[in-house]
């Protein structure tokens, strides 16, 4: 009886080595938000189901406590997730400070260990929700100058995600496409360019693809292409089914790490036989 061999014990490990953001490591490469869930239930089953060891708070628009008298903090398990303190919602380099430094202090009084970092967002308009460029780079030289380690989302313009490096940014996070469209990736060989400019002098600076996520495949697309990590909000908490989604995206996740740390088979223009020609019987019917 023919017993099947064994696994080899060096199989690449998608959660090795850990995602390393400034001072911090974590297993998981999947950051979601907490905002535009139906209720705190619903979304603290999704951050469950998702995996996530960071979760991000919008701390301009989100309410700590809402009208039912809920804190959100009690629906997340501060023990094993780290709260990311974001300045969703501002529209100025100063707005964007403030906020962090609100966010800063929020944490501080509650003992949380990301209380000295922000994801960074400074915005256009509220129209495209596209980041201002000059806005960003002024707020994050400002952050980093103050202590902060920035998590900076930007266009997936290859040379904006260049200076907010040289600014000092612990992580940059190019846009797949405008925040909550669910269009996914639109301009892979952009993204692909920011990660290679991002990472020319070190392989191991983090490049989180943010913004535009729909469904599991466009977290897939983000991580094959080489992303260190994918952050979304609303192709979670807008699905009819936000939990069950939440799982999707996290197998996505670690299948899209696999298969970029496997090096996927060139494309050919041409079939290629999956099994050699070379001694192959040939059998003429009638001889």
């Amino acid at each position: 009886m023919h017993t099947a061999p064994t696994a080899p014990s060096n199989i690449a490990d998608p959660a090795q080595p850990p995602l390393t953001i400034g001072a911090r490591a974590f297993t998981s490469r999947l950051i979601v938000g907490t905002g535009k869930y139906p209720d705190h239930e619903t979304m603290g089953a999704a951050l469950e189901a998702a995996g996530a060891e960071v979760v991000t708070v919008a701390i301009r628009r989100e309410r700590l406590i809402n009208e039912k008298g809920e804190n959100l903090l009690d629906f997340i398990d501060t023990g094993r997730i780290t709260i990311l303190p974001n300045t969703a919602g501002c529209f100025s380099a100063q707005d964007a400070v403030r906020v962090s430094k609100l966010g800063r202090e929020i944490l501080e009084q509650l003992g949380n260990p990301g209380a000295s970092w922000v994801k960074l967002e400074v915005l256009g308009d509220k129209k495209t929700l596209l980041p201002d460029p000059n806005g960003t780079l002024e707020a994050c030289r400002e952050l980093v100058s103050d202590g902060f380690e920035v998590l900076a989302y930007t266009s997936d313009d290859p040379i904006a995600a260049i200076r907010l490096k040289e600014a000092g940014a612990a992580c940059v996070m190019p846009a797949g496409s405008p925040i909550g469209s669910g269009q996914g990736v639109l301009n892979p060989a952009n993204i692909a360019l920011c990660l290679e400019l991002l990472k020319e002098q070190d392989e191991r600076y983090p490049v989180i693809v943010d913004a535009g996520v729909g469904t599991a495949s466009d977290v897939t697309i983000a991580m094959e292409l080489g992303a260190d990590g994918v952050l979304l909000n609303t192709g979670i908490a807008h699905a009819k089914d936000p939990v069950t989604m939440a799982h999707a995206m996290r197998h996505a996740c670690i299948a899209g790490r696999q298969a970029y740390l496997s090096g996927r088979i060139p494309k050919r223009k041409y079939a290629t036989a999956s099994s050699p020609w070379e001694g192959v019987i040939s059998y003429i019917p009638g001889e």
